[in-house]
């Protein structure tokens, strides 16, 4: 006989981002009574997870609503699924700040609940490898998942893998046990609630999951708010029935109680099953395509609290300011972390509310979070281009300006905004390994354009691209450590200050962006282009690393196909991103790297790559971008007063000594 085990995560948030202070308590007895409600009158075994600062609400709305949860715990009715001490996105933040969120949690779980949770709901599915460790750290005996982007990330995965907890494989080797959450599935949930779907025909789909045991499937994965309340974030949102919602769900429990063949179980049940055929397997979650995993379909991605919403850039930014600040100084107290965790939370940087957003400008301004300083800018300009020295030659060739040094090779072109045409680091090849592929390099029309390094890109809804690549007549001036070249271009928003800062005793190049702009319309803002040159790389062996919220990732790119920032749909400019938390990408094959690195405390930008092949040849580009475009977005992007990347290269011993 075909059985089928289910299980649910309700997850409660009173800092929802579209749900004000003033709704809470409608919250609490539309959405929360409710659900206690529901699993006393059944017993129904729910997994139930909240943040540390929900609780904490809850308890000073109604200390009542705490006490039956606890109750229900202690009877063994419920489980409590943990979360943090606020919703935040592990893949944006410091690892510091990622540990902070759950040490916090677990206290506050244990002081209001007397327990400490055993699984922990990833929020809001952003997963990346770099999380296992904090998990782990913290002392989580497993986390909750969401299968359908893993699984897109994985086409080779059996589909029967879904069934079953398995296990996920850290940045460092380390492995958690882990459930799967269901995207699908808890949307076909929301579906029947709001009354769009009926009840034979939700069990018909139910039922088509049942198979031989053991099989489990979750039934639910998502907000509680959405039940007979309505947050306001889209326009397109169910209208409230005649019929309460909790009375059709109400309804389907029965019913699945009822149904032969299936069986009601606590989340934290699945961990017993881990040894049983098929459970238990390592699994490497990320991908090179898909970096960081979250829930739902691909216009829900990572770039929706890293660089949309109402002022994500500079909200994120402010944060590393802050997190710098406290990692600075010594006595840091636990209220200063959870503070930070507090400014960091996801719900500040999606759907909202104007009064929400006028309370935070105010919070934040009170903390007064400076820019780190400026590079100092070069000694004297030079009226002409310098005569060559023992330290380096500067000459000019019509549009090209050509600088050699024993250490670095640049040509850059000067009808394209210093646009880099060829950049050599001579310690690791004297052949450029990054630069310009021209129009014709391919022969494929898809890929019949110029194809810069170095230069800016802004792309407004209806409007022509906005691109640094003018032509300029630039200042050079003598540095302590080598030259700088800097360009002033005009733009439709105002000027664009453009400098290199050459270090020619380390060989490191630094590319340094200040709009002179009083502000940016929405529109998708990247930069910092790095293009690689096909013949300087092996494409068998080509990777690129970062860090999303923990250890170092890497990730191979043989035979890979994507592009981060490919639109999904005319509404959302970008479907993958990674966080790069610390201020780092690399990116090379077995013998050599190219390293860019950034200050998230000047700029939070977040790193995307092109990897496709081409021919027989392929294109390979990195990028950030400091600004996208979904439904979130409300104001212009936050010009930020600098935006710099420096690049530099290094060989690599062989792979049996790495």
């Amino acid at each position: 006989m075909k059985r089928l085990q289910l299980y649910c995560i309700f997850h409660l948030n009173l800092a929802y981002s579209s749900i004000d202070q003033h709704q809470h308590a409608a919250v609490l007895e539309r959405c929360y009574w409710p659900l206690l409600r529901l699993a006393r009158r059944l017993r129904l075994p729910f997994g139930i997870e909240a943040t540390a600062a929900t609780l904490e609400a809850i308890a000073a709305l109604d200390a009542g609503w705490l006490a039956e949860l606890r109750a229900l715990l202690a009877e063994g009715i419920c489980e409590f699924v943990g979360s943090g001490a606020v919703q935040l996105i592990g893949p944006l933040v410091p690892p510091a700040v990622n540990a902070a969120n759950q040490r916090l949690g677990l206290a506050a779980y244990q002081r209001l609940l007397g327990c400490r949770p055993r699984l922990a709901l990833v929020n809001e599915q952003a997963y990346s490898a770099g999380l296992v460790r904090h998990y782990l750290d913290a002392g989580y005996a497993g986390i909750v998942i969401e299968w359908d982007n893993a699984a897109a990330a994985h086409p080779e995965w059996p589909g029967g893998l879904r069934y079953l907890p398995q296990r996920a494989l850290g940045c460092d080797g380390e492995q958690i046990p882990l459930l799967w959450n269901q995207s699908i599935a808890f949307q076909k949930f929301q579906r029947y609630a709001h009354g769009e779907l009926e009840l034979d025909e939700y069990l018909d789909y139910l039922r088509g999951h049942a198979g031989p045991p053991p099989r489990a499937w979750s039934l639910y994965g998502n907000d509680v708010e959405i039940f007979d309340f309505r947050p306001g974030r889209y326009h397109t949102e169910a209208a409230l029935g005649s019929t309460s919602e909790w009375t059709r769900i109400e309804a389907l429990f029965a019913a699945l109680l009822a149904e032969p063949g299936v069986r009601l179980i606590a989340p934290g049940a699945l961990l017993d099953w881990l040894d049983a055929p098929g459970a238990g397997q390592v699994l490497a979650l990320a991908s090179a395509a898909r970096p960081v995993l979250v829930k739902k379909q691909e216009k829900y991605n990572l770039t929706r609290w890293a660089v949309t919403g109402r002022g994500d850039l500079d909200l994120n930014t402010r944060c590393w300011r802050l997190y710098r600040r406290l990692r600075a100084q010594p006595g840091v107290s636990e209220a200063d972390w959870r503070t930070l965790c507090e400014l960091w939370s996801s719900d500040y940087r999606t759907h909202i509310t104007p009064t929400r957003w006028a309370a935070l400008q105010r919070r934040l301004e009170a903390l007064a979070l400076e820019p780190p300083a400026e590079p100092a800018a070069g000694a004297s300009v030079l009226a002409a281009l310098p005569a060559e020295t023992p330290a380096h030659r500067i000459e000019q060739h019509g549009r090209w300006l050509d600088i050699d040094s024993a250490t670095l090779r640049l040509r850059l072109n000067l009808r394209r905004g210093l646009a880099i045409d060829a950049l050599s680091f001579r310690q690791v090849d004297e052949a450029p390994l990054l630069g310009t592929l021209a129009h014709g390099y391919y022969d494929d029309i898809r890929r019949g354009a110029d194809f810069y390094s170095g230069h800016l890109l802004l792309e407004l809804p209806g409007h022509p691209k906005l691109t640094d690549l003018e032509a300029v007549q630039p200042q050079v001036r003598a540095c302590a450590d080598g030259v700088s070249i800097e360009a002033a271009i005009a733009t439709p928003l105002g000027p664009l200050l453009k400098t290199l800062h050459l270090d020619l005793r380390r060989g490191r190049v630094q590319l340094v962006y200040r709009p002179q702009w009083s502000g940016v319309p929405k529109g998708s803002l990247r930069l910092g282009f790095v293009t690689l040159r096909p013949q300087a790389f092996e494409a068998a062996t080509l990777w690129y690393a970062t860090h999303n919220g923990g250890g170092r990732e890497c990730f191979a790119l043989a035979g890979a196909a994507f592009d981060h920032g490919r639109p999904v749909s005319f509404l959302v400019s970008a479907g993958h991103a990674f966080g790069a938390t610390e201020g780092c990408v690399e990116l090379g094959d077995a013998r050599r790297a190219l390293r860019v690195e950034f200050d998230p405390a000047q700029a939070a930008c977040i790193g995307m790559l092109c990897c496709e092949p081409v021919g027989a040849s392929w294109f390979c580009r990195l990028m950030f971008s400091a600004g996208e475009i979904d439904d979130t977005c409300r104001d212009g992007l936050w010009p930020t007063p600098q935006l710099a990347f420096t690049l530099s290269a290094q060989t690599l011993p062989p792979a049996a000594d790495r």
